[in-house]
């Protein structure tokens, strides 16, 4: 590539380091190819490096490019708006249309506008469920993934999938997700997504897009708060208005440095 080029990790979708979702992010110059994106997002080794050249955003995880990701567009606002390369609202031409982001300065959160990607009831693929292991309530999918309600937040944070066998079903990932009583806590979920390198995501901004519609139906509010029960766990706030979501949190740099290759 040339010069040395900016890369971070930061934290997303938490006010803590080392807690939330890590993400990459990597600030090029000049257009890279593919391939050369890949083999750093897999040197990376998070659920996500973002690469922005310009306004235009894409996301690989450690095996594959993907449409949509929350955290790692988080991720990169942060690095814009923390080094002071940007304020106001920033607009990304990404693979799923242009995402708008905009920084809060009263608190430090950021809020992103997404598409909306509400999950319509289907029937589970086969050897999902059992993949899974869980009784689900009930079952649907969204663009990319399928959604499984059941009981309890105990259920969501008790799962054991078997990811072995979830490569096998046929989707970029499965949202698990139960209602929550605490207080301040409307929804819990976990992300699962063997197929596309991730097995466990640790907060996933995109899986809100199907998360927010469809709990602000069954609870019959626009503004709501999720938490993501994974090993370092995570807090998104959501916001649905018409098909699209606003989601915001927070992010914390962990370190910068330089690609040399």
């Amino acid at each position: 590539m040339g010069e040395a080029i900016p890369i971070y990790t930061v934290d997303s979708f938490t006010s803590e380091p080392f807690r939330g979702n890590s993400a990459g992010v990597c600030l090029l110059a000049e257009p890279a190819s593919e391939q050369w994106m890949q083999s750093v997002a897999g040197e990376m080794r998070h659920s996500e490096t973002a690469f922005l050249l310009g306004r235009s955003l894409r996301w690989f995880t450690p095996v594959a490019e993907v449409a949509l990701c929350g955290h790692a567009t988080l991720a990169t606002a942060h690095v814009l708006y923390s080094t002071g390369a940007a304020s106001g609202a920033v607009e990304f031409d990404t693979l799923s249309g242009t995402l708008v982001t905009e920084h809060d300065a009263s608190d430090g959160s950021i809020s992103m506008d997404f598409p909306a990607l509400p999950p319509a009831e289907a029937e589970p693929a086969a050897g999902l469920i059992e993949a899974m292991g869980v009784r689900p309530t009930w079952v649907g999918r969204s663009r990319f993934d399928y959604l499984l309600e059941v009981a309890s937040a105990e259920e969501v944070l008790a799962a054991t999938p078997d990811f072995a066998a979830l490569t096998q079903v046929e989707t970029r990932g499965v949202i698990l997700t139960a209602a929550c009583a605490e207080p301040g806590t409307d929804f819990v979920s976990r992300f699962f997504g063997p197929a596309v390198g991730v097995p466990e995501d640790p907060v996933t901004g995109s899986a809100h897009c199907s998360l927010a519609p469809y709990w602000s139906a069954k609870l019959g509010r626009p503004d709501l708060t999720g938490a993501q029960l994974s090993a370092r766990r995570g807090i998104v706030r959501t916001r649905l208005a018409g098909d699209r979501v606003k989601l915001s949190g927070y992010a914390v740099t962990v370190w910068s440095g330089q690609l040399l290759i």
